[in-house]
């Protein structure tokens, strides 16, 4: 809690007893966006009350995931944003290629990757300019806070709506197709690391060639926000890339001010 943002003793309770029994630390999460967020899969479930609610996450563990993934809201897919995919084809991806050289290797941080539809992403863009060899030159590290979104990023199987944004032309090349599903190509599958992080407390991956968060920030108290930003300018190598949700696309080296990673 900063400012004047107050909670009621009951949320406050509440928040603690997920933190404690989830390992899911809130410190820093804007607490008037989980309190919305709380309520909304309170109302899911049809109690009214945070301490009714507090009483059935006690007698009901199964709630835990669905309130989780109402609360971090894993707002993702493949391409999100078109304008920002073309920008990182079109100046991102040569220019990491040159700087890479023939032999180099390059590391990449998707930070708050959900289910991992931005890191795949990742991964065909640059396999795509690197080639059968991209496994071998490429690494992405993807973290988020939800360990259920991690499981079913590792899984990488997603429902046809799930791949309405990716070209016909990749879902053809690094999408198996299945009856009901389309799953990510396991040979490429070896460029993504999945990991569960909180980008708040813990340290920073570091020598980062580019640093992609585009799902976090906006849900961070400002104080917060400020803890993260040095973190994040931190990962990054000399001359590495960051970007982050913006209006317009955005890439900038090491060099930039802190506050725009």
């Amino acid at each position: 809690m900063t400012g004047t943002e107050t909670v009621e003793p009951e949320l406050q309770a509440l928040i603690r007893y997920i933190q404690e029994n989830r390992g899911v630390d809130f410190r820093g999460y804007k607490k008037s966006s989980l309190r919305r967020r709380i309520l909304r899969r309170m109302e899911d479930v049809g109690i009214e009350g945070f301490g009714a609610y507090h009483a059935f996450l006690e007698k009901h563990a199964g709630e835990f995931p669905e309130l989780l993934n109402t609360v971090l809201i894993n707002v993702t897919s493949f391409f999100r944003d078109t304008e920002a995919w073309d920008a990182l084809r079109t100046q991102v991806v040569p220019r990491l290629r040159e700087r890479a050289g023939t032999d180099g290797h390059l590391r990449i941080w998707s930070v708050g990757c959900a289910t991992g539809e931005e890191p795949y992403s990742l991964a065909m863009a640059f396999a795509e300019v690197f080639g059968a060899d991209v496994c071998n030159r490429l690494k992405i590290y993807a973290t988020d806070l939800d360990e259920d979104a991690l499981r079913t990023a590792r899984h990488a199987t997603y429902a046809p709506r799930d791949v309405e944004g990716v070209p016909p032309e990749l879902l053809a090349k690094y999408f198996d197709r299945t009856p009901n599903h389309y799953v990510f190509q396991r040979e490429l599958r070896k460029c993504v690391i999945f990991g569960r992080h909180n980008v708040v407390h813990d340290a920073p991956i570091i020598r980062i060639d580019l640093l992609v968060c585009r799902n976090l920030l906006i849900y961070l108290e400002t104080e917060t926000q400020n803890q993260v930003l040095p973190r994040l300018h931190y990962a990054l190598a000399e001359d590495g890339l960051s970007s982050s949700a913006r209006r317009r696309p955005s890439w900038r080296g090491r060099g930039c001010s802190r506050r725009s990673t």
